[in-house]
């Protein structure tokens, strides 16, 4: 794969994470270094850390990632889609979906990544024979999901005093996550 290509693959993974971070970005309504961070770091990981695995299970465990990872993928980010609109809907002391959690974090990087793993099965089928072949494709996927995560969370700040003043942003959120979940669900049964 030429650079170009990898750069628009790049931005193709990251896509979710963006979109995830503005999500992130409205919720906090301010900016915390450590925190914007920490999501950007995992979401670049784990969009790096994903195509990897898929390139190394592709000989003994292909099929089952290829059926199986779009309901996996679609699960998570209902639940975390479902958690959060939930939370819109209580009262201050009862929310329960926090983007500054870890584990609410890892879930997310996780949630977004997983289609990550079909480009790693494209990798291996691609001419991509060693894992140091790999290194400048993951390096390029990860960097784009770092930057398009903080541009994201940013973007998410930045606009979301004005979206919290019309509704409640983990409401917002809560679609959002849902809405990737049922598009990567769909673009999988209808592919």
């Amino acid at each position: 794969m030429s650079l170009i290509d990898l750069c628009l693959l790049s931005i193709g993974l990251a896509m979710d994470c963006f979109t995830v971070s503005i999500a992130c970005g409205v919720i906090l309504r301010r900016v915390l270094v450590g925190a914007l961070l920490r999501i950007a770091l995992l979401f670049g990981l784990f969009q790096a850390l994903m195509p990897a695995l898929g390139w190394m299970g592709t000989t003994h465990f292909a099929h089952y990632v290829e059926a199986y990872d779009h309901w996996i993928a679609f699960a998570l980010l209902a639940y975390l889609g479902a958690r959060m609109i939930r939370s819109a809907f209580s009262s201050e002391e009862e929310h329960h979906f926090n983007p500054l959690r870890l584990g609410a974090q890892l879930t997310l990087a996780v949630a977004t990544s997983i289609d990550a793993l079909a480009v790693g099965i494209s990798f291996a089928c691609t001419g991509y024979a060693t894992a140091l072949s790999l290194a400048r494709p993951l390096f390029i996927i990860g960097v784009g999901s770092f930057v398009l995560s903080v541009a994201g969370h940013l973007l998410g700040v930045r606009f979301g005093a004005a979206i919290a003043r019309r509704l409640r942003p983990e409401l917002l959120g809560g679609v959002i996550l849902i809405f990737i979940g049922v598009r990567v669900l769909l673009s999988h049964l209808l592919a």
